[in-house]
């Protein structure tokens, strides 16, 4: 099986897989799914994605291969193409690993800019997808984007995060205060193409000098989502040359630093609904900061 054939019969790679036909390398990088290197007779190399039981959730690597396309039809940040998108597996281009150099994260600011100017018609998408192992409802909400985020990426996690058990009732309170009051920390504006899920994991510094957007939850929602989020976990190298080419592409509004905790809130709520209590206090201190901070 080469790559000219596979492009045409995407549909028998699970096939010549169990047969032994390509070669499968494991490979670090995903947190929920089993992922592999593989090798065709013709020497090309793909990245391919499974669900570690086989029984993936439904129309779970069909929304990301949408996901995936719909950012690389921006024609901003580099995306891997999509190669086969099966309900049990996703495989795609392979990307050759690099280092995280100025001259990549300064393109990089640039090139984010532009994919998220590309825009999208509402906040949310016309299909709900994933983030992580979780359902991302990506259906819309009058209003605007504060009413939206409020309803579709901050309360759903707080009632899984609060059903585990992972944050204590003073948490759920003081994270429920910011949904309720979520206009005041204002930074409206219309939908950009988003990434949805970019914390330093999801960015991929490719050899080719250039850096990669993987594994999103894309959907049409604030800019200032993505920015905040590649400085979370440690945060992304080289975020000041980031911020600052983004900044000279595309200006952010004003306060935009001040609402870094809110749009962090998100992806911080997830991961005290998916992996638990340890995420707490990440979870505690973006809102403390919020509750404490300046807004008009």
């Amino acid at each position: 099986m080469d790559l000219a054939y596979l492009r045409t019969h995407p549909q028998h790679l699970p096939t010549f897989l169990t047969h032994q036909r390509i070669r499968e390398t494991p490979v670090g990088g995903s947190g929920v799914c089993s992922v592999s290197r593989l090798t065709l007779d013709d020497g090309s190399s793909l990245f391919a994605k499974t669900w570690p039981d086989g029984d993936a959730p439904e129309g779970m690597f069909a929304t990301e291969a949408a996901g995936l396309g719909w950012l690389r039809s921006a024609g901003g940040v580099a995306v891997p193409e999509v190669i086969v998108a099966l309900p049990e597996m996703l495989a795609m281009e392979w990307i050759e690993p690099g280092e995280p150099t100025r001259r990549a994260a300064e393109r990089f600011g640039r090139e984010l800019a532009e994919t998220h100017r590309a825009g999208a018609d509402r906040f949310g998408l016309d299909r709900d997808g994933y983030i992580g192992p979780l359902p991302l409802d990506n259906s819309p909400v009058d209003g605007g984007w504060g009413a939206w985020f409020a309803a579709r990426r901050l309360a759903p996690y707080l009632e899984m995060s609060a059903g585990r058990g992972a944050l204590s009732g003073s948490d759920v309170a003081v994270v429920q205060e910011i949904i309720t009051a979520i206009s005041r920390y204002g930074g409206d504006e219309a939908p950009a193409r988003i990434h949805g899920d970019l914390w330093p994991g999801n960015l991929l510094w490719g050899a080719d000098d250039r850096a990669w957007l993987v594994d999103p939850a894309a959907h049409g929602g604030h800019r200032e989502t993505d920015l905040a989020t590649l400085a979370l976990f440690g945060g992304v190298p080289h975020l000041d040359l980031i911020l600052a080419s983004y900044q000279e592409t595309w200006p952010l509004a004003d306060g935009w630093r001040d609402r870094v905790p809110l749009h962090q809130l998100h992806l911080l709520l997830v991961h005290t609904a998916a992996f638990g209590g340890g995420y707490r206090a990440g979870v505690r201190a973006a809102a403390d900061a919020l509750s404490t901070g300046r807004f008009a």
